[in-house]
């Protein structure tokens, strides 16, 4: 079967190349014939000039054919001309006062020529034109067997074996992998789970942050059933023509009925499940059909036992809550980034098959790639086995994993041309950082100053956290943006001006200032919460409160104010810090300027041990 589909395709395709080759021939046909005219044209002569070169003795041969003559000279040129009708040729010659025996001639009949000429004449227009008929029959026949093709799904089967991903691949979301683990055994072992009284979950909602493993589950959710596996992602149902999308839903579940028991898994649920009716334009016709037949084919009239639905979304506050109600997704699985364990695991499965220096000690990287994803991770492992290679090397070691890890999070390092004036106004930006960050009682320790360009900064701080955080303080929130200001209020000790590096440090204070008026109650308003609990952030990503949605006028006003309040209380600290330690401050700054790069223990050595941080 698979022999005769591959032979048709080679004859659709020869088809095709003969179609586009007649084509380019018809385009290129007068530029050939004018060029076969324009040699005719050159060898041409006049009839006078023939019958005197016979005189002068200067032809071999003349061949006639009908009024066509070619004269053959005794140098091996030809040239042609043409007679009068109704003459032979040596008629011809006895007209003009040639003896006839004087050159030899040759007779060509042509009568054979001009019949097969006139058959050609009237078939090959005809052939041509049957041709090109039956181009466009085929190519009306492949367009209507694609349009009727539209309500199809797209979705790609996997069966059993078709997937090498299995749960062992997968760390860092135990929890989760648990929940599917038992998705999975209820599929292929459904008598033990009936046996109780228990039914089969319709659906199982994965809900997180980019990164996490969301699709890497379904992955291995397909490696481990060992039942048909249809994936889709939600973006695939919609078009432009009403109904396409319902369709292919229809066309989805069917397959999947008849193949059950059977997983369906759709990716980025939100293209098709955002709730319906939302936002200022109203909704959408296809995107709406297209969920209420998702809908009905999870929990409708038709009983649908052994199909279980997975889907993916980063966006869980979207989804239509009909979408969510128990009896389609029952199960709402929340993956958070993985904590100091799970980045662990998930570093010891992506170092595999590739060769470090032996030593590495996985729990200080995973230390230091706090809040870093499974893919964070996983792309910072190859990024530092490309800088080992591109280095020569053979393993790879930990520097090179810092630098990969400083790379994913930071960008690649630039060699900018930077004058003396601008790296020190740089080196007492960071430094006014890391001296404020230090000697804060409830930050963490600083772990790398630099002065290298990297994305759109001159250099960076890096101070990542030391646990993961479950909760956060008022007084801990406050001291960040402390340190944030730190580059600020040293530029203004330093060097009593003002420049354009603290932007985005001005902007991430700002933000979090304004979460702990608006979100959080951390400030003299009180514990209220000034945002639209519906709908906190617009579609354009400004806070609902900026275009007034549940507060005056005059109670905006006093938001700004506890916010500048903040800032402004944490300015002034953050340059008391800086100018009370300015001599520890230079000293940084001089170590910088030489080294470029600072870690944790040089900065240590110059203003001492943390006291109140780890």
């Amino acid at each position: 079967m698979k022999k005769e589909k591959k032979a048709q395709f080679k004859i659709k395709i020869n088809l095709q190349k003969a179609m586009y080759g007649f084509i380019i021939l018809l385009i290129i046909a007068p530029f050939l014939l004018g060029f076969f005219q324009t040699q005719i044209d050159d060898s041409r002569i006049d009839l006078s000039q023939g019958l005197g070169d016979i005189r002068k003795d200067e032809v071999r041969q003349v061949k006639v054919e009908d009024e066509k003559l070619t004269f053959i000279y005794n140098s091996g040129e030809e040239k042609i001309s043409t007679k009068e009708s109704g003459l032979t040729f040596p008629e011809l010659l006895e007209k003009s006062g040639i003896d006839p025996l004087s050159v030899e001639f040759v007779v060509v009949d042509t009568t054979v020529i001009k019949v097969v000429g006139e058959i050609l004449g009237i078939l090959l227009p005809v052939v041509l034109m049957g041709a090109f008929f039956l181009f466009l029959v085929r190519s009306q026949s492949r367009g209507a067997r694609e349009i009727f093709s539209f309500g199809r799904s797209r979705a790609k089967l996997f069966a059993k074996g078709k997937q090498n991903i299995t749960f062992a691949d997968v760390a860092g979301v135990d929890e989760a992998k648990k929940e599917l683990e038992e998705v999975v055994d209820f599929l292929k072992s459904p008598a033990k789970y009936k046996r109780i009284g228990a039914r089969t979950p319709k659906g199982a909602l994965l809900v997180g942050p980019a990164g996490v493993g969301k699709t890497l589950l379904a992955r291995a959710v397909a490696g481990e059933a060992g039942v048909p596996f249809f994936s889709i992602a939600g973006s695939e149902f919609m078009e432009m023509l009403v109904g396409v999308g319902a369709s292919r839903v229809r066309d989805l579940f069917g397959q999947a009925k008849a193949s059950a028991p059977a997983i369906i898994f759709i990716d980025e649920i939100d293209a098709i499940g955002r709730q319906r009716g939302r936002g200022i334009i109203g909704g959408h016709d296809e995107r709406e059909q297209t969920l209420n037949q998702i809908l009905v084919e999870m929990d409708g009239f038709t009983p649908n036992d052994n199909v279980v639905v997975v889907a993916a979304t980063n966006r869980g506050d979207l989804l239509d809550p009909a979408l969510l109600r128990p009896g389609r997704f029952d199960r709402r699985v929340v993956l958070d980034m993985p904590d100091k364990d799970g980045r662990s695991a998930i570093l010891k499965i992506h170092a595999q098959g590739k060769r470090f220096v032996g030593g590495i000690n996985w729990g200080v990287v995973a230390d230091r790639t706090v809040g870093f994803s499974g893919a964070d991770l996983e792309n910072m492992l190859n990024e530092a086995a490309i800088y080992a290679a591109r280095s020569g090397k053979t393993d790879v070691n930990m520097s090179d994993v810092e630098e990969a890890a400083t790379k994913v999070k930071l960008g690649p390092a630039k060699k900018k041309l930077q004058s003396e004036e601008d790296r020190r106004i740089t080196a007492y930006h960071e430094g006014g950082h890391a001296i404020a960050t230090h000697f804060l009682p409830k930050t963490d320790p600083v772990h790398r100053i630099s002065i290298v360009a990297r994305g759109m900064s001159l250099g960076h701080t890096l101070i990542p956290p030391s646990a993961d955080r479950t909760h956060e303080t008022k007084t801990h929130l406050l001291e960040q943006i402390i340190a944030m200001l730190g580059g600020r209020a040293a530029e203004e000790v330093v060097f009593n001006e003002m420049t354009a590096g603290a932007g985005n440090d001005i902007r991430q204070a700002t933000t979090l200032a304004r979460a702990m008026v608006v979100d959080l109650g951390m400030s003299g308003l009180g514990p209220i919460n000034w945002s639209n609990q519906d709908e906190a952030y617009l579609d354009n990503g400004a806070p609902k409160w900026i275009e007034g949605g549940n507060i005056s006028q005059a109670l905006q006003e006093k938001v700004d104010l506890e916010i500048k309040k903040i800032i402004d209380s944490c300015y002034v600290e953050s340059k008391k810090i800086v100018k009370s330690r300015r001599k520890l401050l230079d000293n940084v700054v001089e170590v910088l300027l030489k080294k470029e790069t600072m870690d944790r223990e040089d900065f240590e050595k110059i203003v001492g041990k943390k006291v109140n941080g780890k």
